[in-house]
């Protein structure tokens, strides 16, 4: 498995080898970091650089370098997607539902990254969490079509569909790594607004860029 439980937050193993970086992929008993830059999000393909703390406005993608700095994103079923850039040590964190797939998200966030920091997706790492799985994700014909189904209702796969998008943007499929968790068939640990609807709460996944002083104490 390329995911952990630590606590209340799954963290991916290769990620939490990296002595710089801070991550995680909250539960529904994780209770959000702080302090934290978040968005308001619209399943866009928007990349917003997060300069403060707070809700920095619309947009469902948030790049850091900044240390001491943490990116979140919320979700509850859609895929959250943290990117991590291992040369410049800049992270995006990404929130990827059925729309936001479709927009390519993960990949805008990807080429906001080499704009900035003139990130390669060879050093990219990307670590998806847990979402609602192929199992569950039963959709109509008009979400089936924009994903090249055409058997009308089916079974849509979000974390293979980013999983090839990151591919064929270059990065290596061994730095893909997946929860493999379900959010709607595991209620006793995960929100999932497909299944309690209006009830449902969400979860916080998050990356940061430790400080100096934190990461020599770890190291």
């Amino acid at each position: 498995m390329d995911f952990e439980l630590d606590g209340n937050v799954y963290r991916a193993r290769q990620l939490a080898r990296l002595e710089w970086l801070e991550h995680g992929f909250g539960t529904r008993s994780f209770p959000p970091p702080e302090p934290l830059a978040t968005l308001r999000q619209i399943h866009s393909d928007i990349a917003v650089y997060a300069d403060r703390c707070g809700c920095l406005g619309e947009g469902d993608a948030l790049l850091s370098d900044t240390p001491g700095q943490r990116i979140g994103v919320k979700t509850a079923d859609c895929l959250p997607i943290l990117l991590v850039d291992e040369r410049h040590r800049s992270i995006a964190a990404v929130h990827a539902g059925w729309r936001g797939t479709v927009s390519l998200v993960a990949i805008w966030a990807l080429r906001a990254m080499s704009t900035r920091w003139h990130t390669s997706p060879q050093d990219v790492h990307a670590a998806i969490g847990p979402g609602i799985g192929k199992c569950c994700f039963e959709v109509g014909p008009e979400v089936s079509v924009q994903f090249d189904e055409v058997d009308g209702r089916t079974h849509i796969d979000l974390v293979a569909a980013n999983r090839r998008q990151l591919i064929e943007a270059g990065l290596a499929p061994e730095r893909i790594y997946s929860s493999g968790l379900c959010t709607f068939c595991n209620g006793e640990r995960f929100h999932s607004f497909r299944r309690d609807r209006e009830q449902a709460g969400r979860m916080i996944s998050y990356a940061g860029v430790r400080a100096a002083k934190t990461q020599r104490a770890r190291e």
